[in-house]
């Protein structure tokens, strides 16, 4: 080979044209290289955990500049494009190319879900929208933040905002109140006080997982994230196989209508880690992914504190239990989806089969549950199960945990027998608000769709809903009244699932942006929509392309007279609603 010369130019010592200074293509900076290395710090630089990395630049500077994007790729050794796809990909990550304006340093982001709405979210929105300047402040529309039971939320920074008002918001900022307020809850050495990691301990010294397994069935426990399948069943069918096996727990608790998950886990985080260890020695597990919703920071400190109380213990080595932050996608509550985000990528729902109990976590078995599945493993573990079985109501065997909001005088989780009613729960949530008459109710989160008050002697469990083209999923049930449009309710859930589609099959993409588009008719073509919606359940990847068309369908089906008319808005006036009023 030719030496070099001494011109400026590398790697071009003959024929035409000019030397490079650097290589082809974008480069980095010195500064934003040692931002990116100081961040990471002494981490390992493995390609599963870049959704982590780039939430610690999100979070030093606010924003993803190119600059930094850049300087993780020569960290990382990868392409910039697959990076800029995983950050785009994110509801929480602020992408900012070269010459474009950062974000300002202060985001509002106010909950647009149906429970929201319902409190006068979209008033409240216009209200910030005007009153804040957007050189300082950024105002935006967000999905459901799991905090429907003190609707409207808002989140500003990282702290949330029950019953929001803009006046709670300015104070808020006056006083920098942008972080999230940590809530009393059981420690790891009140828990163990109590009895608690005693039935882990004694099973890791002589216990049989085939006997725990069969403890699980009896106890009729099924799991908690919406799909029902018999939990203890899993065990077995993950153990078939072979080799390293992982377990991953499901903490993306998106469903609108939802948070009995964090409820549980902002009071009582052992009982779902010992039900998590539980399960994981069950299946021989070489390490636990906990994937939780980046709308979450109370969540995700509280499990950051009590993992690192584990391993102080000595019940859990360190880097066992694997705590993975999401960046808000709804699709990463589908399995699969969980699990492509885990490792790093864009949270797409794979092709099934193979299963994810063959081929999961960088294509080993592994073994998912929800948090409350793993809540109530570790209660049957230490209390037997008839704490589930023994419960009977309607018969339907077993315990519930629904999230109520709507239109109910006590929002909240309500803890009933599995075979309760519609009429139960409004009736265990302090019945409706006053001047209010009950008319729907969405008994499963958007996904189900609304049923009308009429059909309020239906258990709501699993199986008992699909006769009446609906299921009852995560049990997140929004209740309707005479002041509110089930015109309306379905316009938002569609615009819900429009926004979280991954965009991967065409059904699911296109067919949802087309579903809003005709709903925002005065007059539905209701033949029309209809054969959208075959198309849609047909042909789609994941349950949310197949769902989606149930709040369109049942509301044609038993609210004919809101589809045929002048629509009603929902939620209050724009004076009651900042003023908190409830009618």
């Amino acid at each position: 080979m030719a030496p070099l010369d001494d011109r400026k130019g590398i790697w071009k010592t003959e024929g035409k044209g000019k030397g490079r200074v650097t290589p082809k293509g974008r480069q980095y900076s010195d500064e934003a290289l040692e931002d990116v290395r100081a961040l990471i710090g002494d981490r390992p630089r493995r390609r599963d955990l870049l959704i982590e990395f780039l939430h610690l630049i999100q979070d030093r500077f606010g924003h993803l500049s190119a600059d930094h994007i850049r300087a993780l790729a020569e960290e990382m050794r990868l392409a910039q494009a697959e990076i800029y796809e995983v950050a785009t990909f994110y509801a929480h990550f602020d992408v900012v190319k070269e010459g474009e304006t950062p974000p300002p340093a202060l985001t509002i982001r106010v909950c647009d879900s149906l429970s929201c709405e319902l409190a006068g979210s979209q008033q409240l929105l216009q209200a910030l929208e005007n009153g804040m300047d957007p050189s300082e402040v950024r105002v935006l529309r967000a999905p459901c933040m799991g905090r429907c039971d003190t609707a409207p939320v808002l989140e500003l920074g990282h702290n949330h905002i029950d019953h929001a008002t803009p006046e709670k918001v300015q104070e808020a900022i006056a006083g920098d109140h942008t972080h999230p307020v940590m809530t009393d809850y059981e420690t790891f050495t009140a828990y163990r006080d109590a009895g608690g990691y005693a039935a882990l301990e004694q099973l890791r010294r002589d216990g049989n997982w085939e006997d725990v397994q069969e403890k699980i069935l009896a106890s009729g426990l099924r799991g908690l994230g919406g799909a029902g399948f018999p939990s203890g069943k899993k065990w077995g069918f993950v153990r078939a196989n072979a080799g390293t096996r992982y377990l991953a727990v499901n903490g993306d608790e998106g469903e609108p209508g939802t948070f009995k998950d964090r409820y549980y886990l902002e009071r009582s985080p052992h009982l779902f880690l010992e039900g998590m260890l539980i399960a994981a020695w069950a299946v021989e597990a070489e390490k636990c992914f906990i994937y939780m919703r980046d709308e979450y920071p109370v969540v995700l400190e509280i499990l950051r504190r009590e993992i690192a109380a584990l391993e102080a213990a000595g019940l859990a080595k360190p880097g066992y239990i694997d705590l993975r932050r999401g960046a808000g996608a709804y699709i990463c509550g589908e399995e699969s989806a969980m699990i492509e985000s885990i490792e790093g990528k864009r949270g797409l729902p794979r092709h099934r089969p193979p299963y994810v109990a063959q081929v999961g976590i960088f294509d080993k078995p592994t073994l998912v549950h929800n948090i409350e599945t793993l809540y109530w493993v570790a209660k049957i573990c230490r209390e037997g199960p008839e704490c589930m079985s023994s419960t009977e109501k309607n018969g339907r065997k077993g315990l519930r945990s629904y999230s109520v909001s709507g239109r109910v005088k006590a929002p909240g989780v309500h803890l009933l027998p599995a075979g309760s009613t519609i009429t139960d729960i409004i009736e265990a949530a302090g019945g409706m608000l006053d001047g209010h008459t009950f008319k729907a109710y969405q008994p499963g989160g958007p996904s189900s769709g609304l049923l009308p008050a009429s059909m309020n002697d239906i258990p709501l469990d699993f199986d008992t809903l699909q006769p009446h083209g609906s299921f009852i999923g995560s049990a997140a049930v929004v209740v309707l009244s005479d002041h509110d449009s089930a015109k309306d309710a379905a316009l938002n859930m569609l615009r819900f699932f429009e926004d979280e589609s991954c965009g991967q099959c065409t059904p699911c993409r296109k067919g949802c942006e087309k579903a809003v588009k005709l709903m925002e008719e005065e007059t539905w073509d209701e033949d029309l929509l209809t054969e959208l919606c075959g198309v849609m359940m047909d042909a789609s990847i994941c349950g949310l392309g197949q769902a989606a068309p149930n709040p369109i369908l049942l509301t044609m089906k038993h609210f004919t007279d809101d589809i045929r008319s002048v629509p009603r808005s929902m939620g209050y006036d724009t004076e009651q609603s900042l003023e908190g009023g409830d009618s």
